[in-house]
C-alpha cells in the first residue's frame, strides 16, 4: 500500500512539473541589450515600464561605447539587440550578416554640445579652444566612441583640429568624458546633448550646428544570433511607441518614428 502512495505521488509531482515549468520558462526570458553609453539613464527608466507590461520578459542592459559594444557582438557575446549612438557599428555588423536587416531602424537623434565646468567662463564658443590658456579638450576616443567621431568633425568644420590635436584627452565613453570636465581636470569637453543634462557640475556654452558633422542617428537591430528575435522584436516596437517615445523626448533625445 506504501509502495502504491508512493508511485502515485510521484505520478502527481511528474504530471504538475510537465504543466509548470514551460510556464517557468516563459516567464524568465531574459533580453540581452547593448546600447550605446549615452542610453543608459533613459533605458534604466523604460526598464521597469517594459516589464511591468511584459511580466514575462526581464531586461539585461549592457552598456559601452558603440565601438566596444559592435567588437563584443562581432567576437560572439550573447546579444539580443544593438542600439547604437552611430550608423558605423550598425553598418559594420551588417556587412557581416549579424543583424536581421528588416529589423533595423532609426529610432532617435541627438546634438554635440561644448561643455565647461560651471565654474569658469574662459570657453564661450568652438573657436576658443584654440586659445593658449585653454590647456585641454575631452572627446570620445574616435576609434570606438560615436560621439568623440563627430566631435572630431565639428573641429575639422571649424578648420581648428590640427591647432588643438595636442590638446585632446580621450574617454573610453561619453560617461568618462563627462567626469573629465565635472571634476575640473579639463577645460571642455564635447559630447551628446543629452549627456549634459545627467550633470551640474557642467554647463553647455555651445551647440554645434547640425552641418558641422555627420547626421546623428541611433539604429538599432535583432542580432541573427539571438535565440528569442520574437521577443527582440517586440522591445524594438516598444521603443518606437508613443510611451517610449516620450521618454526619450523628456530626455533630450529627438525621436525620428
Amino acid at each position: 500500500m506504501q509502495k502504491i502512495r508512493i508511485y502515485l505521488l510521484l505520478i502527481t509531482v511528474t504530471f504538475f512539473s510537465v504543466l509548470i515549468l514551460p510556464i517557468l520558462a516563459q516567464s524568465n526570458n531574459e533580453l540581452t541589450i547593448s546600447a550605446a553609453g549615452s542610453l543608459t539613464a533613459v533605458l534604466e527608466e523604460i526598464k521597469p515600464i517594459y516589464e511591468q507590461q511584459n511580466p514575462q520578459t526581464t531586461l539585461v542592459y549592457n552598456f559601452g561605447s558603440s565601438g566596444s559594444l559592435q567588437q563584443q557582438i562581432e567576437q560572439g557575446a550573447p546579444v539580443d539587440v544593438f542600439f547604437s549612438a552611430a550608423a558605423r557599428q550598425m553598418d559594420a555588423l551588417a556587412s557581416k550578416n549579424l543583424i536581421i536587416t528588416q529589423t533595423r531602424r532609426d529610432l532617435l537623434s541627438n546634438d554635440l554640445v561644448l561643455i565647461t565646468p560651471t565654474n569658469t567662463n574662459i570657453i564661450s564658443s568652438f573657436t576658443d579652444l584654440t586659445k593658449p590658456e585653454i590647456q585641454n579638450l575631452a572627446i570620445g576616443d574616435p576609434g570606438s566612441v560615436p560621439a568623440g567621431q563627430y566631435a572630431e568633425e565639428i573641429l575639422t568644420f571649424y578648420g581648428i583640429l590640427e591647432q588643438v590635436k595636442d590638446k585632446l584627452v580621450y574617454g573610453r565613453n561619453v560617461s568618462q568624458v563627462l567626469n573629465f570636465v565635472e571634476t575640473g581636470n579639463v577645460d571642455g569637453g564635447i559630447l551628446f546633448l543629452t549627456d549634459s543634462k545627467n550633470s551640474e557640475r557642467i554647463q553647455v556654452v555651445a551647440t554645434a550646428p547640425p552641418e558641422s558633422h555627420s547626421p546623428v542617428v541611433y539604429p538599432i537591430a535583432v542580432l541573427t544570433s539571438s535565440q528569442q528575435p520574437e521577443l527582440a522584436q517586440e522591445f524594438i516596437n516598444f521603443l518606437a511607441g508613443s510611451e517610449a517615445q516620450a521618454i526619450f523626448s523628456k530626455y533630450g533625445f529627438t525621436t525620428k518614428e
